[in-house]
């Protein structure tokens, strides 16, 4: 089973108030929104936090083939290999990001602008008004 995530993270202030949303797409049909709040974080933990809920979301739904868009370039080309995880507080959430990959198979992972990630911005953004856990 192929799926699309699109995955945001939020943080007011950074690190402030964070929150994570994920958009799941079958067959070009939305699916479904998971939001969840964080608490007080940096928008790279949100980002990544986002990532893994959205990854371990369709593996409990026996995705095999995988696409997440992000609009965190940072969060993309550390995940493609592009660049290094420097961070000492993104290296565990990269290690089961790259974890959940190797689980279901194949997934591809690009970025997208912003404009273009509006579902999961808004989802995030909505775990932080409505503190969603």
């Amino acid at each position: 089973m192929e799926l699309t995530i699109y995955t945001d993270g939020a943080s007011r202030n950074n690190p402030g108030e964070a929150g994570a949303g994920v958009h799941v797409v079958k067959d070009g049909k939305p699916e479904e929104g998971l939001a969840r709040y964080l608490g007080t974080t940096t928008n790279n933990i949100a980002e990544y936090t986002a990532a893994i809920m959205g990854l371990e979301h369709v593996l409990r739904l026996g995705a095999t083939s995988v696409k997440l868009f992000a609009d965190s370039e940072l969060l993309v080309k550390q995940i493609n290999g592009q660049y290094k995880v420097k961070n000492e507080g993104l290296k565990p959430l990269h290690a089961k990001v790259k974890e959940l990959m190797a689980r279901i198979g194949k997934v591809e992972v690009r970025y997208i602008p912003r404009a273009q990630n509006k579902e999961a911005d808004a989802l995030a953004n909505k775990a932080i008004d409505e503190k969603i856990q």
